[in-house]
């Protein structure tokens, strides 16, 4: 398999058929330890893709066997999905401050195509991967561009590409290349002078995130008598906001937030991104900008800029170095658009989080991260399209178990039902098999002999409808009591004019 990583794709009409189809596939895994992993990733992938999905991804055989032990809750993922292959998903770029020590070499490793992208916008930047200073702006903007970058390009090679394209701040820029704004060339001249720039600048700024409403942050700083040095950075959700600035300031104005007990967060970065305090790098910016052509994206592209524009212009670029990145607006915007999945696109789940507090509906799109700091980013990418996959869309995952051969596996968890006919305890309708009905509760029936010179009366009687029978038991044995066969007697006499039981005689008990 390309990358040592094998996906088990399993798939059934209900949550209960899918739960015992994975436990099914589990019985058979544990009770053959010499079984190929590729053999059952290449088998499964001949079975129909059916509404009710799950993902299981590992290296070998034990990485599997324990990803199926979690069961379909533990899982990659299980969801109803509306149709196969009905399934549209929107990418989300993450920004600055997602980034780690090492991202990316595990998928460069494991993922030619990956590798190959990476290295080329390495290449390009003449700079290393090889960094330790992870926060350094220098570096950190060009490093997620090449990530994101290669990562899309390694996800579109599996088949999946989408409607829709955004990004938060700098992911802005590989948001744009994918979706044809910038050749890799412009894109790369962009991200990098950007990074430098805002490097060059003085440090002395800071970024705070607030635990409020927009509307409160800017009243905080309208009624700072210095409110001009401190900028409303991004609004990532209802009650999320960055505020962005000159130290001194931004502190006095965070600081009413602590005292009513707000939390706030000040961000690990060296410079106050999206303020005032940007704004001496713009004019060295435009000159790069003015260098790079610009052309028309081929994909919806959803702005975060605050007043959005023609991503396609220099002034657009202009601005997204120093307006605040409108995050929100941007995912409730996407959660209209009746997507089933969007898929953050970066080193880590930040941008997943921040949308979920926005999409609070049920119907809302799955929120799906491909990489998690901590996790083998291979593993956790094959994972996270098969998330993506659960929601309907469609993925080739012929490239992930190539070489596997067909083996028998377990054959599908039917989810029988009984259709018989419950049984019915009573007299029944006599009316409705033609009988006379005599409203007595052992005889319901009475017929009439055809040569008129008799009545044969019938009736039903049993534990299940004549409950007190039995309190009637000899020997442990439930017996029809004396007095009933009396009234039995008694009962048909009375259909045929006999007022009198003169002798009854019980031959057998019933």
């Amino acid at each position: 398999a390309v990358g040592g990583v094998v996906p088990w794709v399993v798939s059934a009409r209900s949550e209960g058929a899918l739960a015992d189809q994975v436990g099914r596939l589990a019985s058979f895994v544990d009770g053959r330890p010499g079984v190929g992993v590729l053999d059952v990733g290449a088998s499964l992938l001949g079975r129909a893709g059916l509404a009710h999905r799950v993902v299981f991804a590992g290296r070998d055989l034990d990485g599997l066997r324990a990803a199926l032990s979690s069961g379909v809750e533990g899982a990659a993922s299980a969801v109803g999905v509306v149709g196969v292959g009905d399934g549209r998903v929107g990418f989300l770029f993450a920004g600055q401050g997602s980034q780690r020590v090492g991202m990316g070499v595990e998928l460069a490793a494991a993922f030619p195509v990956f590798g190959g992208v990476w290295r080329e916008v390495w290449s390009l930047l003449g700079l290393s991967p090889d960094e330790v200073a992870v926060e350094r702006t220098g570096w950190a903007q060009p490093a997620l561009f090449a990530f994101e970058v290669a990562l899309f390009r390694l996800v579109e090679s599996w088949g999946v590409r989408p409607e829709v394209v955004a990004g938060h701040s700098v992911g802005e820029v590989a948001a744009a290349h994918v979706a044809g704004v910038l050749s890799l060339g412009d894109a790369v001249r962009l991200v990098e002078a950007r990074g430098r720039l805002m490097e060059g600048l003085p440090e002395g700024g800071v970024m705070v995130a607030v635990g409020a409403s927009e509307a409160e942050v800017v009243g905080a700083i309208a009624a700072h008598p210095r409110g001009e040095w401190v900028s409303v950075a991004a609004v990532n959700g209802p009650s999320s906001v960055v505020v962005s600035g000159v130290r001194g300031v931004v502190e006095e104005v965070v600081g009413g937030f602590v005292g009513r007990g707000v939390r706030v967060r000040r961000l690990g970065v060296s410079h106050a991104f999206h303020s005032v305090l940007m704004e001496p790098m713009l004019g060295e910016f435009r000159e790069v900008l003015e260098s790079l052509e610009f052309g028309v994206a081929s994909v919806d592209f959803v702005s975060s800029v605050g007043g959005g524009g023609d991503v396609g212009s220099v002034e657009y670029w202009l601005r997204h170095a120093r307006a605040e990145v409108r995050f929100a607006d941007v995912v409730g915007e996407l959660g209209g658009r009746g997507l089933t999945a969007l898929v953050e696109v970066g080193p880590d789940a930040t941008l997943t989080g921040m949308a979920g507090q926005v999409l609070a509906d049920p119907g809302a799109p799955v929120l799906v991260a491909l990489c998690r700091k901590g996790r083998d980013e291979a593993v956790s990418v094959v994972e996270g399209i098969g998330r993506v996959w659960a929601c309907g869309v469609a993925v080739d995952w012929a490239s992930l178990c190539g070489g596997g051969r067909r083996v028998d596996l377990p054959t599908y968890a039917f989810q029988r039902s009984r259709y018989w006919l419950p049984k019915v305890h009573g007299a029944g309708d006599a009316e409705g098999l033609g009988l006379s009905n005599t409203g007595h509760p052992l005889l319901g029936a009475a017929l009439p002999m055809a040569d008129g010179r008799g009545l044969v009366l019938t009736g039903l009687v049993s534990r299940a409808s004549h409950a007190w029978v039995a309190d009637h038991q000899v020997g442990g044995v439930v017996l029809l009591p004396g007095t009933a066969f009396v009234e039995l007697a008694v009962r048909a006499g009375d259909e045929v004019g006999c007022g009198r039981v003169e002798e009854l005689t019980l031959q057998a008990p019933l």
